[in-house]
């Protein structure tokens, strides 16, 4: 019986698997942190626009702008716009646009959209 000569192993094939594997994982794993940013983007939006829609409702001329309560509730590196509405009525309409930030380094704040909320609150009126 004749023994078959020996193979010689395949030297630096598992390196060159494993650097496309964590390649790929990388890739994956930037898409959620951005899918992430880009609901909490959402998320603050809502809060601003809530947040200016009350400030405008409430009766008091000395009370808080809705500028100021919008970069009081939003976070600041996300830069949200100036509020957009006003008081119609009875009620207070708000809308706060914030670009969404990207975590890609290179890709500037913006290139994966925006994300607009409004908000409408009754206009409250002081008790005297």
């Amino acid at each position: 019986m004749r023994i078959p000569p020996r193979r010689e192993p395949d030297r630096g094939q598992v390196a060159l698997e494993y650097i496309g594997f964590v390649a790929i994982l990388l890739l994956v794993g930037l898409a959620a942190i951005q899918l992430g940013v880009a609901a909490y983007a959402a998320n603050q939006a809502g809060t601003g626009a809530r947040a200016a829609a009350r400030a405008a409702s409430l009766d008091d001329p000395k009370g808080v702008s809705p500028q100021a309560a919008v970069d009081a509730a939003v976070a600041g590196w996300l830069h949200p716009g100036p509020p957009e509405g006003g008081v119609a009525g009875d009620e207070a309409t708000y809308t706060v646009t914030v670009k969404i930030p990207s975590v890609i380094p290179g890709l500037g704040d913006g290139f994966f959209g925006t994300a607009t909320r409004t908000s409408t609150m009754p206009k409250l009126r002081q008790r005297n």
